[in-house]
C-alpha cells in the first residue's frame, strides 16, 4: 500500500513528539488516551487522512505499547522500528532533541517506504507469555544473586546457621522458588489454552535438550513461528549464524557470528547445546569428532546451537515429532 504521509514519533514515558514529513508540522501530546485523541483532531486540522498515513516510531517496549494499542483500535498503519536501525540510517548527525528525533524518524520512514511493512497486531496470548517470561527471568536472576551471596557468606563469615543474615536470605530464596513455580504454571496454562501453541510446544519438546525454557522462548520470540521465514533468519536474530568478513584482496577475516543479537536467547540456546552434547548420541559424536580434528570448542558448540534451531523449525514445518533415528549422521 502506498502512503502519502509519513509521521515520525519520538516516544518517551510522558509525551509523544509527532512530526509530519509532508508539511513539517510538529505536535507534542501526552502518552495517554486523551493525548491520542488530540492527535486525531490535529490530523483533521492538517487535512491528513489517517488511512493515508504511516506512523513510524522506535520500539520502546512498555512506553510505546499504549500508542500501539490505540493504532490497532483505530486501524491505523504503523511501524515499530528497532532504535539501532534508525540510528544507523542517520549518517553524520549533529544535535538532538525530541522534535528533531521525530523529524529524523519521519525521514527514515520516507526513505525506507519500499521496505517498511506495517506492524501487525500482536497476539494477546503471545504478548502475555512474553511479559511472564521476562518476569520469570528477573525472578531467576534475583534468586541466583541471593544464592551466590549466601554461599560466599557461609564460606567466609563463619556465621551461625540461625543468624538472621542467613535465615533471611534462605527465606527469600524459598519465596522466589515458589514464585517462579507459579509463573511457570501460568505460562503453561496459557500455552495449553491455545491448541496451536500447545501442539507446537509438544513438538519442540520432542527434541533432545529442548525443554520448557527453550520451547517457550522459541514460541514467544518467533511469534509462534510466524515472525521468521526460515531457521537462518532466526539464527541471525539469536546471534548464532556465521557471517563472512572479507573485502577485496586485502581483508580476509574469519567467518564469525555478529554481536548484534538477542543475548538472552543465545544464552538459553548455549545451555541447550551443552545439554545436547551430553545426551544426544548423534551430536555428541559430532562434537567429539570435531574436537579430535582440532576445531575450536566454542565454534563447535555454536554449530550445535544452529542444529537445534534447524531442528525446531523442521518439526514445526513438518508438524511431526522429532525422530532421533531419522538421521544417520550429524
Amino acid at each position: 500500500m502506498k502512503f502519502r504521509h509519513f509521521l515520525g514519533i519520538d516516544v518517551s514515558k510522558r509525551v509523544l513528539d509527532v512530526v509530519c514529513r509532508t508539511n513539517g508540522q510538529h505536535l507534542q501530546i501526552t502518552n495517554r488516551p486523551e493525548g491520542f485523541e488530540q492527535l486525531c483532531i490535529w490530523l483533521q486540522q492538517n487535512n491528513l487522512a489517517a488511512d493515508q498515513c504511516m506512523f513510524i516510531f522506535e520500539h520502546t517496549g512498555l512506553y510505546s505499547k499504549p500508542f500501539e494499542q490505540f493504532c490497532n483500535q483505530q486501524q491505523w498503519h504503523y511501524c515499530a522500528v528497532p532504535g539501532l536501525a534508525i540510528k544507523r540510517s542517520l549518517g553524520i548527525a549533529r544535535g538532538k532533541s525530541d522534535r528533531v528525533d521525530a523529524g529524523r524518524i519521519a525521514q527514515y520512514g520516507y526513505e525506507k517506504k519500499e521496505q517498511l511493512v506495517p506492524t501487525l497486531p500482536a497476539d494477546p496470548k503471545l504478548e502475555k507469555l512474553k511479559t511472564l517470561v521476562n518476569y520469570r527471568d528477573r525472578l531467576v536472576s534475583q534468586k541466583a544473586g541471593f544464592m551466590a551471596a549466601l554461599k560466599e557468606q557461609q564460606r567466609f563469615l563463619h556465621l551461625d546457621q540461625q543468624d538472621i543474615l542467613l535465615t533471611s536470605q534462605r527465606a527469600m530464596i524459598l519465596c522466589l522458588q515458589q514464585q517462579i513455580a507459579q509463573i511457570q504454571q501460568a505460562i503453561m496454562q496459557i500455552i495449553r489454552s491455545d491448541q496451536v501453541l500447545s501442539h507446537n510446544y509438544d513438538l519442540l519438546t520432542t527434541i533432545t535438550a529442548i525443554g520448557f525454557v527453550n520451547a517457550v522462548y522459541a514460541l514467544v520470540y518467533t511469534d509462534n513461528f510466524t515472525r521468521f521465514a526460515n531457521a537462518r533468519k532466526f539464527a541471525s536474530y539469536c546471534g548464532t549464524a556465521p557471517f563472512e568478513d572479507t573485502s577485496g584482496s586485502s581483508r580476509k577475516g574469519k567467518t564469525r557470528v555478529s554481536h548484534l543479537a538477542n543475548r538472552k536467547l543465545k544464552s538459553v540456546l548455549d545451555q541447550a547445546a551443552k545439554c545436547a552434547i551430553n545426551y544426544d548420541k548423534e551430536l555428541n559424536a559430532y562434537y567429539q569428532r570435531r574436537i579430535l580434528m582440532g576445531k575450536s570448542k566454542m565454534s563447535t558448540i555454536n554449530i550445535v546451537r544452529n542444529k537445534l534451531i534447524y531442528r525446531m523449525f523442521a518439526v514445526i514445518k513438518r508438524q511431526s515429532p522429532f525422530d532421533k533415528n531419522y538421521l544417520s549422521a550429524a
